[in-house]
């Protein structure tokens, strides 16, 4: 049951943002094998001078269209389908919006069951 949180500078069209999370909610259901309709996201837009990232880290170039992408889930992936996720979002950003791969940045941060309530103040 995966939740994310997509966060990129200010100033990037509705559209554009709609389309991010779609390429993150299709790789979470596609490749991660969460449920179809569980879609839970939260899209935060920074000023310059809140969003900070080292724009050379491990030699990777990085931009002001940097997109960070950190999905909250329930242990159970395997590393291929965690590297499959990687490149399938880093790839379908470059097709769909012509984000460079460099400026994908993607965190997995995996939680037990009883780590969620999904409403009404009740554990999964």
């Amino acid at each position: 049951m995966p939740f994310a949180r997509i966060d990129l500078a200010q100033g990037k069209t509705p559209e554009y943002r709609a389309t991010v999370a779609d390429v993150v909610y299709e790789g979470i259901v596609g490749v991660l094998k969460a449920p179809d309709g569980d879609r839970f996201m939260v899209i935060g837009e920074h000023k310059p001078d809140n969003f900070v990232y080292d724009p050379n880290f491990l030699d990777i170039k990085r931009t002001p269209d940097l997109i960070i992408i950190q999905v909250t889930s329930t242990v159970g992936n395997t590393k291929e389908q965690k590297v499959a996720f990687f490149r399938q979002i880093a790839d379908e950003l470059n097709r769909r919006l012509n984000v460079r791969r460099e400026d994908v940045f993607i965190s997995l941060v995996f939680v037990d069951r009883e780590d969620w309530s999904f409403g009404n103040g009740e554990p999964w």
